[in-house]
This record gives structure tokens, sequence and C-alpha cells, in this order.
């Protein structure tokens, strides 16, 4: 036993030598990467994780992960909520009692690693009635709630603030909402907004028509929603400054080509009330992602030089760094997307790609439906290049 512990030492040293340098198309050789997840986690002076109070889980069929950092993440199934705080070689279900299904099927808030906050529809009362969980112990205790909506966006700004983007329904091109906040942790809601004309006190400052994809809250009184509309060079973003109960919508500069294709806001995210960062899917000629940032606040948006080819999925892990994937290879960015670094990897996930999480630019977790139903869970160490596998 003990030459076994003196070997993966060894492994861990010489992983901490030789870490990878900056990514580049022509980049050199990868270095080698750990047989086992096991290997990955031997370091020097870093003590094997305490282990949580829950049952393990077996092989997982994971199909959303969100990694807070190298250790720690939280990760979906389509029955249960796990926990890892080894990287994702171990998970422990720390499901809450009577929850049949999770999955695509709940909206979460993931705050840290013993905060967190599962929405769960009713089916029987959509779209006005639901129950939220909510632990403060990472998952070992719930508490639960009756809610006055169903599904939606959930963003919380602190332990005890909150805001809901609740659905409440799309045809023919439109998407009605409200729009709910919290002040005591998620056990009473106030509506703030609503634009369904069929309820009394509907406004209009949020356009019923476009999709709604997400709400983005600085504070209580500053948030922002995004989505898409159907109409060429016209982009759905729309800001408060009242607590949600009026909108109005923000012009970025466009492109020539944006000028005339199919704009979709992908993401909104705030790293301090005055940093933040927007992607922009825009579909002309061809597709591409543009990253625009804010420095005061979301006042003034500027586009960045360099775009990304192709549809695909954006981790935004800093104001700095983002990580790309579009079917082929990954792209990185470490300045905002003033250039991007192409990575191909050596598993070819191609269309199997479902899900992916990272920590930063080197380390991350993708996610891979198999034939045969289930999924796959793969990490990396150096940014994208190489990839193990976790699960199964």
């Amino acid at each position: 036993m003990k030459k076994i512990l003196f070997c993966l030492l060894v492994i861990g040293l010489i992983l901490a030598c030789n870490g990878p340098g900056a990514l580049s198309p022509d980049s050199q050789a990868a270095p080698e990467s750990p047989d086992t997840p096991e290997a990955a986690l031997a370091s020097e002076n870093t003590p094997l994780p305490a282990e949580i109070d829950a049952p393990i889980v077996e092989s997982p069929s994971i199909v959303s992960i969100d990694m807070l950092d190298e250790n720690n993440g939280w990760g979906l199934t389509e029955t249960e909520v796990l926990r890892t705080n080894d990287g994702g070689v171990t998970w422990y279900d720390v499901s809450p009692p009577g929850l049949a299904k999770s999955g695509y099927s709940v909206s979460t808030d993931f705050f840290d690693v013993t905060h967190a906050w599962i929405q769960f529809p009713d089916p029987n009362n959509f779209p006005i009635g639901g129950t939220l969980y909510q632990t403060m112990d990472g998952g070992i205790t719930w508490t639960s709630v009756a809610t006055p909506f169903s599904d939606g966006d959930l963003a919380f700004v602190d332990l005890d603030h909150g805001w809901m983007m609740a659905d409440l329904g799309v045809g023919a091109g439109s998407n009605a909402i409200s729009v709910f906040q919290t002040t005591d942790g998620g056990s009473i809601w106030a509506r703030t907004y609503i634009n369904d004309p069929n309820h009394e006190g509907a406004g209009d400052t949020l356009p019923l028509g476009g999709l709604k994809n997400g709400i983005t809250p600085i504070n209580m009184q500053t948030a922002w929603i995004s989505g898409v509309v159907y109409a060429p060079g016209d982009v759905y973003l729309f800001r408060t400054d009242d607590g949600g109960k009026t909108w109005f919508k923000i012009n970025l500069v466009l492109s020539p080509e944006a000028q005339t294709g199919d704009l979709s806001v992908d993401r909104v995210k705030f790293f301090s009330p005055t940093e933040g960062v927007l992607a922009l899917r825009v579909g002309a000629d061809t597709m591409q992602t543009v990253i625009y940032s804010t420095h005061d606040a979301g006042n003034t948006w500027a586009a960045a030089p360099a775009t990304v080819p192709d549809p695909g999925l954006l981790d935004i892990v800093s104001a700095q760094e983002m990580i790309f994937y579009n079917r082929d290879q990954f792209y990185i960015t470490t300045d905002a997307a003033q250039n991007w670094s192409a990575v191909a990897p050596d598993v070819d996930f191609g269309d199997d790609f479902a899900n992916m999480s990272f920590a930063d630019t080197t380390t991350g977790w993708v996610i891979r439906s198999e034939a045969t139903g289930d999924y796959a869970l793969y990490k990396t160490g150096d940014g994208g290049v190489t990839w193990f596998p976790i699960i199964p």
C-alpha cells in the first residue's frame, strides 16, 4: 500500500511540475493525463476529501452538471440530485425527500457548496403551482414551500434575496412570463410584473412577443431578461431598475452582418455590480457567437473583436475566461474574447456532447450521451486537450 501511495504522489508531483502551457491550434503534444480519476486526485499537499453524510451513487447517469471549483459541484440525473467533493469521482445522493423527478424538469440555483434551491413544477397546477426545495447544509436536509409559479429561471443574489422569471406558456412566437421576488430565502414570493394580457394589471414594457431564456439580477432593483425574437437585427434584451415593475430595451451596437441576421442573447452574466459579459448568437450567412463586455453595470456594452463559429455550448467562468464547444473542438479565451485558441480534444464527442462545466480554463467536465441511453462523464486537466472517463 505504501508503494502505491508513493507512486500516486510522484504522479501528482510530475503533473504539477509539467502543467500545460498556453493553448493554441498548433500547440505541442499534450502532457500525459492520469490513467485513472484516483490518480488525478493524488497530491502531496491536498488531503482526500471528507465523506459526505449521504448514500454514494455508483456510476450515476448525470444529465446536468454544475462544478463550483476543481473539487466541489452538483449534478442532476433524471431522478436524483447529486453532490461531489472530489472532482466528480464520487457522487452522493442528496435528493430532497419525495422528489421523484429531477433532470430537465426542475429549475435550479446551486449557489455554493452548502446552499441550493430546486424548483419542481406541479404538472397538475401549471403554470401557477410548484414546490421550492432549499438546503443550507449541502443537501443533507431540505425544507420545502409551495410556490405561486411552476417553472422558469431562478436566480438568487444572496442567501435571502432572489428572483424568479416564471414561464406562463409559449405560443406563436410569444412567451408570457411573470416576475417574482423573495427577500426571505424563498419562503414568500411577491409578483412584481406580468406581461400576459389575460391577467389584470398586466404590463407592456416587456413585450409578449419573443422567447425569454433567462433573468440575470445584479441586486433587487436591477435585472436583465434576455431571449430571442425572430426578426432580423432585433435583439431581445431588457432591463429593469425598479425591481421588475417596468422594463426598457437595451440597444447593442451591431456589426453590419448582425444587423441583417437572426439574433439570440444566449447568456448575460455579471461578476460584480459593474463587470459583466453577454453572449450574442448571430445567424446570417454563417453562425457565430459575439461576446460583449460592460464595465459600467450594463449602461454600455462593447463587442469583442474575435468571434467563434457555428452553434455550440458556452461556459463563462469569469469576465476574462470562457470556453466554447462547437461539435469538433473547444475554443478558449482568457482575455474576454479578444483572442480565442482552438483546442482539438482527443475524444470525439461529436453530436453526443450533452453538457459541460469548467472550473477554469484548465479543469473541466463533459457529459456525453451514450447509445445505451445513459450518460458518461469525462474530465480534463489540461484545458480540453486530453480527457479521461470518470463515469462509467
